[in-house]
Formats: structure tokens, C-alpha cells, sequence
């Protein structure tokens, strides 16, 4: 699409065509700045997170951990700005994608379009197969009971494949449930320190430039980064929003300053408790075990158990909220045409209910392809394909960056230089340097894999190939098509 200059934005920028009546669209005016807000952080497991990620960044940056997250929070809040700025013109279940083909046109678009959907199958894949592995053990554990990894997993993919299709009403309602319950578990570990130990533990004394900056900088900084990956999630859902000028912005910086005060607080108690000086050695020696072992020294067995199992609930609201926003991507890739129309197809209360099935049907059978041929749940399947996930995420992030810095550049905008110039620069180069933290710490990312696994990159430039490819050989695929 064609675009005029529209000086120092003392005229309003010409927008794509209006929506056409004919266009499916989903259901509007569905969704406040809370429900959207579910669904981003329900995607970020934040539950999951603390207890699975957080060991890996104490491993690498012992008591700097804390500011690690906080420098990651600063990062996503930097890369929202001229996003959200941009998102001002764009109302579209598209995502990322949507602002691709804003910036940098339809063929630009095809091709992250063709990055985005491997990435969100691989992570899918990844954290399916981690969920199946940690629900076996618990049910285990529990009862008695032993049913097979893939059980687990085929079952629950069942449930969250079905709540997708119904729509957003029963996806909030499981999700709402599910949130609150990691929030209130961590802030019951967070009470119980504090009872136990003191305000103490909120010391500062581990902030040292050594430990924040030191060589363990790169892979904790990638792993507290993919703890915001679900930020996305704000604008997938804008067409279902009310009032997406607000809601969206509202949502947006909602959800990062949860994650990162979330995130914050509980790895700063965590660390305090169990001191500055012995922090490194003690994730490095038992990372599985690790918080679990202070929740019940702290508050009891009641709160080591309970974090178990909100642990693999935690992961299930994930793949709740992955599953949503990726069958929107879906839909809104099936109605501009670079993907089969039958995708954009809409069930009476307006959800993608075939993308949602498609969804679940491809997940399964990549799933099936590796476990029943005998392929290590966690080792294998989730490290394989969460790390290519991870690498995918950082690429569509830095060719969004790009997008935004030409779209703002191309329809010279500059009412406000640091929205528009400034903090898009400067995403667009910390994403560079984030990309190549990802590169060179790929094999860590791998859980030390390598081999074949590192093969499964070349995935990235091959979708970004044939999905321009897909362009170049339909030219009527229009991004812009409808919603504004």
C-alpha cells in the first residue's frame, strides 16, 4: 500500500481501506485491558518461570539476578514504545506480522509470517512436551499412578484445543483461575521468607557491577528475555478489544510491569534467603529442586506441594494463551490471503475455530512424530524446539524493530522525536546485540544438545525464504485487509 508523507503529524496519516462488511472478522468489543492482560501473562507461566528459569539466571549471575530481570522489564518497555505508538494504526489479529507489512511492505511480511509460524509451532512443541514430562511426574508422585508422557500430553492438548474453539469467554474463565493461583503461591513464598528471615533479605549487597555485568550476562539476560515473549499477545487480541487505542497501551505496560515486579521481587527474596554468597552454588548444585526446598523449609510440605502442581497448571495457562494467540495469527494470515481462506473462518461467537483446530492438530502430529519414535520428552523434543522457538522470537523482533523505525521514517513522523526515533533506534539495536547473545549462546539454550539440533536454525531463513517466496507468487495478499 501506497503512503503519503504526513509532515509533523499535523494531519492525521492515511490509513488502510475501511473494513469491508464482507471480511470475517472476529468479535469486537469483547475485551478490557484485564482480560487481554490475562492472556499475555497466562502465555508467560510466570509460575513456571520462577521455578524453572529463574535457577538457570542464579547459575549464571548468582545474586544479580533480580537486576538481570530488571534490565530485561527495561528492554520490552523500550521496544513498546514506538510499538504501541504504531499500533495507533493498526488493528489487526496479524501481530507482528501486521507491523512488518506497515513498514516494510507485503513481501517483508510474507516472510516473517512464514518466521512466525515456525516459531510459534516450535514452542508450542517445546512446552507441550515439557507439560506432559512434569504432569507424569506429579500425577506420579500423588497417586501412584504411572500412564506414558504422551497420554498427558494428547489429553490436555484435547481440553485446550477445545477451549480455544469456543472463544475467549471459556479460555478467561480457566485462565483467571489458574493466574491467581501462581500469584497468590509466590507471594505466599515471599511472606514466608520475609516471616522467616526478615526485610533483610531485600539487601542490595549482591547488586555488584561482577555479578550484573559479568560473564554469566549473556545467556541469563536471553533467558529473563524470553519470560516477556507473551507481550505480544496485546495486540493479537486488538480486534476483539473495546476501544483498542486505549486498551491495547493499557494492556501492554500492565503486563510488563507485572511480569518484571513479579519476576523481581520473588528472585530478590529468593536470593536473600538464601544468601547473596551461597546463591550461585546452591541453583548450580540443584536447580530442579531448588525453590521448592525453600517453600517448604519456609512456609511448610502445604506450600512445596501447592507449588507443584500450579507449576504444571502454570503450564497448561500457558499453552492455553499460546494456543489462542497463535490460531488469531491464523486466522488473520487465512483472510489476507497467505494462507488458505478456510482459516479465517469464524464460529458463532466469533472465535477462530478452525485456526484453533488446526492449531491442535499440527502440534500433535509433530509431537506424535518424536515421542512415539521414541525421542526424549525434555531433552530432545523441548530443548530442540523451545531453543529454535526462542531464536525465532528474537528474529521477528528484530525485523519488527526495523518495520517500525521505516514506518515512522517513510510517513515522517516526528511530534515527539523519543517516541519515534529515538526508542525505536534504539530497540532496533539492542535487538542486534540480543541476537547475537542468542547465536552465541545456542548450544546453552540447547541444554547442551547440539549436534543435529543446531541443524533445525536453518529452519528461520528457510520459512523467511518461502514465505517470500508466497508472496512473490500471490501479490493480492493484502495485510491491511480490514479492521481499522
Amino acid at each position: 500500500m501506497t503512503q503519503e508523507p504526513v509532515g509533523i503529524s499535523t494531519r492525521p496519516l492515511q490509513e488502510d481501506p475501511p473494513p469491508a462488511s464482507t471480511s470475517p472478522r472476529l468479535r469486537p468489543n469483547k475485551l478490557g485491558v484485564i482480560a487481554i492482560a490475562f492472556f499475555a501473562i497466562a502465555a508467560a507461566a510466570p509460575m513456571a518461570a520462577v521455578v524453572g528459569a529463574s535457577p538457570v539466571l542464579f547459575s549464571a549471575s548468582g545474586p544479580g539476578t533480580p537486576v538481570i530481570y530488571v534490565i530485561a522489564a527495561l528492554l520490552v518497555a523500550l521496544f513498546s514504545v514506538g510499538y504501541l505508538r504504531m499500533s495507533q494504526h493498526i488493528t489487526n489479529a496479524g501481530g507482528f506480522v501486521a507491523y512488518m507489512a506497515k513498514g516494510l511492505g507485503n513481501k517483508w511480511a510474507t516472510g516473517g509470517a512464514g518466521i512466525a509460524i515456525l516459531t510459534y509451532l516450535s514452542l508450542q512443541v517445546g512446552l507441550w512436551s515439557q507439560f506432559g514430562d512434569f504432569a507424569q511426574l506429579l500425577i506420579e508422585g500423588l497417586t501412584g499412578i504411572s500412564l506414558p508422557v504422551y497420554f498427558w500430553i494428547v489429553a490436555l492438548l484435547a481440553v485446550v484445543t477445545g477451549l480455544t474453539m469456543r472463544g475467549v469467554d471459556a479460555s478467561l474463565k480457566v485462565l483467571g483461575v489458574l493466574i491467581l493461583g501462581e500469584a497468590f503461591a509466590v507471594a505466599a513464598l515471599v511472606v514466608s521468607l520475609v516471616a522467616q528471615k526478615g526485610l533483610g533479605i531485600f539487601t542490595f549487597e549482591g547488586f555488584t557491577g561482577s555479578s550484573v555485568f559479568g560473564p554469566g550476562l549473556g545467556i541469563s539476560l536471553l533467558f529473563a528475555f524470553a519470560c516477556f515473549t507473551s507481550f505480544e499477545a496485546t495486540v493479537v487480541f486488538a480486534e476483539e478489544a473495546k476501544n483498542p487505542r486505549r486498551t491495547i497501551p493499557r494492556a501492554a505496560y500492565f503486563v510488563i510491569a507485572f511480569i518484571g515486579i513479579f519476576y523481581t521481587i520473588s528472585t530478590w527474596a529468593i536470593s536473600g534467603a538464601i544468601g547473596i554468597d551461597n546463591i550461585q552454588t546452591v541453583a548450580t548444585e540443584n536447580p530442579a529442586g531448588m525453590v521448592f526446598d525453600l517453600a517448604e523449609s519456609s512456609a511448610g510440605y502445604w506450600l512445596n506441594l501447592t507449588m507443584q502442581i500450579l507449576v504444571v497448571t502454570s503450564f497448561l495457562a500457558m499453552l492455553l494463551g499460546l494456543a489462542n494467540m497463535f490460531s488469531r495469527y491464523l486466522f488473520s494470515l487465512g483472510r489476507a490471503g497467505a494462507l488458505p481462506a478456510k482459516l479465517s473462518t469464524v464460529s458463532r461467537t466469533g472465535a477462530p475455530h478452525f485456526a484453533g483446530l488446526v492449531n491442535g492438530l499440527v502440534v500433535l502430529a509433530i509431537i506424535s512424530i518424536f515421542l512415539l519414535a521414541g525421542a526424549d520428552p525434555i531433552t530432545t523434543v523441548f530443548a530442540w524446539f523451545v531453543a529454535l522457538g526462542t531464536a525465532g522470537f528474537i528474529t521477528i523482533l528484530l525485523v519488527t524493530s526495523a518495520a517500525i523505525v521505516v514506518f515512522f521514517a517513510k510517513n515522517r513522523m516526528r511530534d515527539n522525536l523519543w517516541v519515534t526515533v529515538i526508542a525505536p533506534s534504539l530497540s532496533f539495536l539492542a535487538f542486534i546485540v540480543i541476537g547475537y547473545l542468542t547465536l552465541d549462546n545456542y548450544d546453552a539454550l540447547l541444554g547442551g544438545a547440539g549436534g543435529v539440533a543446531r541443524w533445525l536454525l536453518l529452519g528461520i531463513p528457510l520459512f523467511f525464504v518461502a514465505g517470500i517466496a508466497r508472496g512473490a507468487q500471490k501479490p493480492s495478499i493484502n495485510f491491511a485487509a480490514v479492521i481499522g
